[in-house]
């Protein structure tokens, strides 16, 4: 199914049938941004990110949460 034919098909939903649709699609884009980011941290994408983060928190600029 292409871009197009999901966009013509999500036209015609009822407002019940998009509201479903929309909490679907939230849920599953935050599912694929979640495999992403752990994707991510276990290629070692992130260690820059995170030994920049720990340097900034050893010389006191970061606070307590």
């Amino acid at each position: 199914m292409s871009v197009q034919e999901v966009e013509q098909a999500v036209s015609h939903f009822t407002a019940e049938e998009l509201k479903t649709f929309r909490q679907w699609f939230t849920d599953f884009d935050m599912e694929q941004w979640d495999l992403e980011i752990e994707n991510d941290s276990n290629s070692g994408r992130l260690n820059h990110l995170i030994n920049k983060a720990l340097g900034e928190h050893r010389v006191g600029r970061s606070t307590d949460l």
